[in-house]
Order: structure tokens, then sequence, then C-alpha cells
């Protein structure tokens, strides 16, 4: 779905921008132009980015760890 309609940006690359290393919602509008024109958008745009790092955060939480370490 198009989150911005001046630039063209969609959920999709939002998403692609976090995927690749973005951790904020400024970094996401740096390389993607999200919010750059009007700003309509920017609402939307954000609620995106926050849906997508809680997700990648679950994700990571739920990665189990070995109970016992062993010193080397």
């Amino acid at each position: 779905m198009y989150v911005c309609l001046c630039t063209g940006v969609t959920d999709g690359q939002i998403r692609d921008a976090i995927y690749e290393g973005c951790c904020s919602y400024k970094e996401v509008r740096q390389a993607t132009g999200v919010a750059s024109q009007c700003g309509k958008c920017a609402c939307l745009a954000k609620e995106v980015v926050r849906e997508t790092l809680t997700k990648i955060q679950s994700a990571q939480a739920a990665i189990p760890y070995p109970v016992e370490f062993t010193a080397a």
C-alpha cells in the first residue's frame, strides 16, 4: 500500500529499509524520502516503522539461547 503519495513510497519499501539496517523513523525518512514533501503521511509512516521494529524485536526475543555457558 502507498504510504506517501508525493514520493511514491510504499509500506513494503519502509519495511525493506528497516530490514536493510534503518533503526529509526529518521533513518527511514532519509533512506526512502517518505514524508519529505507535504508531511501528511508522517503518522502512517511512523506507525509502519514502529510495527516493523516491534515485530523484529519480538522475533529476536524468541530466539532460544543456551541455558548453560561453559568457560573456554
